[in-house]
């Protein structure tokens, strides 16, 4: 007799990441597997979220109170709902030698958060683990949104709802400068970022200190607009006195896309 040894191949390397979507909304994605063997290839698609040994893996430290170089589950946020944030279809089958199977993931998120994440593996006949892909999403409560500065929030959530830490909180000590994000349709601020800004001064020319925000727009499905979106700063007179400039006062951002803007600080003569 003679053996054969299972082989396919995967449209992702590692990482799928479905991007930026609105909490309450979904994105899909498509990846490819192809048989490249010679015999039928019995898989099934398992989730780590969906694990049978996820209960028992539970009982460990839980992962928001490990340091990252502990941390070797992936599975980052889950829904408030209990639903699952990502899906994928079909979930088991047979693909014939040298043909190949198309495999749909769905990314539902129900609350904001840039953490969401889940490990995908490629299970063949039962027993060999043929291909890992990391699933990674963020969700965002506005279509537009300005990321940036010293994280305010925490990479491993728990399903409790808690408040960010405030930016005057965040701050003991230095030169910073916190940000307030308004949306025009509310009353209320949406997010808080904190840019701290180091300045070394020497003998040569000053060189400002520099650091940078990203605003972005989330592309939506359900609303195909080209049009772009607006943003702007206010109170540049008042950041200017303290040494701070905004390389951008204000601007557009295309749906799906982010626009990187430099914010430099020298301190004030004064």
């Amino acid at each position: 007799g003679r053996g054969v040894m299972p082989s396919i191949v995967c449209s992702v390397e590692e990482v799928l990441n479905m991007g930026y979507v609105i909490a309450g909304e979904k994105v899909t994605s498509t990846f490819e597997i192809q048989n490249t063997s010679t015999l039928t290839l019995r898989y099934s698609i398992q989730l780590d979220s969906l694990s049978s040994t996820r209960d028992k893996d539970r009982q460990r430290l839980p992962s928001f109170i490990m340091s990252s170089l502990q941390r070797t589950e992936f599975v980052g946020t889950q829904n408030y709902n209990g639903l699952s944030v990502f899906s994928i279809f079909p979930t088991e089958g047979e693909i014939d030698a040298g043909k190949s199977q198309d495999f749909i993931v769905t990314f539902s998120p129900d609350h904001e958060s840039l953490y969401y994440s889940d490990c995908l593996k490629v299970v063949l006949f039962g027993k060999k683990i043929a291909h890992v892909i990391h699933l990674k999403g963020a969700a965002r409560d506005h279509p537009m949104f300005v990321e940036g500065g010293v994280p305010l929030d925490v990479p491993i959530e728990s399903l409790a709802v808690t408040l960010p830490v405030s930016p005057h909180e965040a701050l003991k000590g230095g030169n910073g400068l916190p940000l307030t994000l308004y949306y025009k349709t509310l009353q209320e601020p949406v997010k808080s970022i904190l840019l701290i800004l180091e300045y070394i001064e020497g003998e040569s020319s000053p060189v400002p200190a520099m650091t940078e925000l990203k605003v972005g727009a989330v592309q939506r499905a359900q609303f195909a607009s080209k049009k772009n979106m607006e943003f702007s700063f206010d109170s540049l007179p008042l950041l200017q006195q303290k040494g701070f400039t905004i390389e951008s006062a204000k601007g557009t951002v295309e749906p799906g896309q982010v626009k990187r803007i430099s914010v430099s600080w020298m301190p004030p003569a004064d």
